[in-house]
């Protein structure tokens, strides 16, 4: 059986730096210069004080799981052969809270407030590199 091709980013104009970033292996978020808070998902407005004086910052990609789902039932056949996974929601130490997997741990082991840091994964093509986290 060959696998099939998982969906890939689509970069557009507000998230390009995100996705230029993880090809990188940087975790780059929006930051306010004006009341210095990180956010995500990219946007041209800050959503803490509505300033479109922002900067791309690198994160220091530690964090928290906030809440999660182990996927046992692929979305589509390109996700077959990853089921269990885990899908996670991480607050990050810088503030937002944003989704993605937890990779290279059992998901039985996952727990909500585990310790969890970003690694980049090939997104199976290309240059696209996906971020995900690791416990630790």
């Amino acid at each position: 059986m060959t696998s099939l091709p998982k969906p890939l980013p689509a970069p557009d104009p507000a998230t390009s730096e995100y996705w230029e970033g993880a090809k990188q292996g940087e975790l780059r978020l929006p930051k306010c210069r004006d009341c210095g808070k990180f956010h995500f998902y990219p946007r041209t407005l800050c959503p803490h004080c509505g300033s479109v004086n922002l900067e791309w910052k690198n994160c220091s990609g530690r964090g928290v799981v906030y809440s999660y789902t182990v996927v046992h039932r692929a979305p589509s056949p390109a996700f077959e052969a990853d089921v269990p996974y885990v899908v996670a929601v991480i607050a990050l130490e810088e503030g937002p809270h944003l989704m993605s997997s937890i990779i290279n741990v059992p998901a039985d082991r996952v727990r909500v407030g585990e310790n969890v840091r970003v690694t980049f994964r090939s997104a199976g093509s290309g240059d696209e590199m996906l971020p995900m986290f690791e416990l630790g």
